[in-house]
């Protein structure tokens, strides 16, 4: 038998996700932009999907953009914020130059190197020299006391993929307002794997910007990004352009089978996360406690085991102390 321990990268389809992609490939194959049955077939699928969504998140179906995964949807965020801030500065007088956006050392390829991306088309400020750090897991938020009143956007990962500690949100949120000022957009908080994971709402963190992954609760590969009132309240600029789709934040035409596939993964989530979260936490802890009596106390360390930092239930992070140990032997 084989055990798979890699659920943090993706998850397999549950037996009703699979059920739900399946009748909307048979019998809503038609274009959701179509006026005609099979149309609008495809199109009533999307929306109660987007329901059942904002359901799980606790939020509004309105402000959820579908997209293709977690790395379009962090993309959006980070060039929405550059975008604005430059908006923001045409026609004054006292135009202050590139923005700076802040960020932690342990983010997804999809944020940073977006990041470096505008740092060489001069459109955005040196922001990896104002990244946080962390401390003994837990998010140092000091550098937002240095009077970076050119910071447009706080970006982290609200569960850091490897590390498993849970970045205190709410009370970084209440730094942004007050040292982000002027063209501030406030943040981007990558919750792709948090749902099903632990306890979270985005009405709970007021981030502009929430991306979530699909493929991470038992979903088909394909992501959302929940935004407050895109457009109006909340900045949103799109990256593509075309027929209007997704009220022309993201067009193209809707992928449905994938989309009531995350309707189906949420509405899972949304009945079943309590016996969700008990039980990963019993495996977690079941497999942390084997570890140790195999090891032994003075050969293994969980990294993540420090007081007043939350943990994931479903991710365990640890090393091992031994002669010549190479992590890829060990797994």
């Amino acid at each position: 038998r084989r055990v798979y321990l890699d659920y943090n990268a993706t998850t397999p389809l549950a037996p009703e996700v699979a059920q739900a992609v399946w009748d909307a490939m048979c019998q809503a194959w038609g274009n959701p932009s179509s006026s005609h049955p099979a149309g609008r077939k495809a199109k009533e699928l999307i929306s109660s999907a987007r329901e059942s969504l904002a359901r799980m998140l606790g939020g509004r179906p309105e402000d959820i953009v579908f997209t293709s995964g977690g790395t379009e949807a962090n993309n959006m965020v980070i060039h929405t914020a550059c975008r604005h801030f430059h908006e923001s500065q045409r026609g004054t007088k006292d135009s202050r130059g590139t923005p700076h956006i802040v960020t932690s050392t342990v983010e997804h390829d999809s944020i940073r190197l977006p990041l470096e991306q505008l740092g060489r088309e001069g459109l955005a400020g040196e922001w990896h020299r104002h990244r946080w750090s962390l401390n003994g897991g837990l998010v140092s938020a000091g550098i937002l006391g240095g009077g970076q009143d050119l910071a447009c956007s706080v970006m982290f990962h609200f569960l850091p993929l490897e590390k498993s500690t849970i970045f205190p949100c709410a009370a970084l949120q209440q730094l942004v307002p007050v040292h982000g000022a002027g063209a501030s957009t406030g943040g981007l908080s990558d919750f792709g794997r948090s749902a099903g994971s632990t306890v979270s709402t985005v009405n709970a963190v007021s981030v502009p910007g929430s991306p979530w992954l699909s493929p991470q609760f038992h979903g088909p590969r394909i992501g959302a990004l929940y935004t407050r009132s895109p457009g109006t309240a909340t900045p949103l600029h799109p990256m593509l352009f075309g027929g209007g789709q997704e009220r022309s934040f993201r067009p193209g035409t809707e992928n449905t089978p994938m989309i009531a596939g995350l309707g189906q993964a949420a509405e899972l989530v949304s009945k079943n996360w309590e016996a969700y979260e008990a039980h990963m936490r019993d495996v977690r802890d079941y497999l942390e406690a084997t570890l140790e009596a195999s090891f032994g106390k003075q050969r293994i360390h969980f990294n993540s085991h420090f007081k007043g930092s939350k943990r994931l239930c479903n991710t365990c992070n640890f090393s091992i102390l031994g002669p010549g140990l190479q992590g890829t032997l060990i797994l």
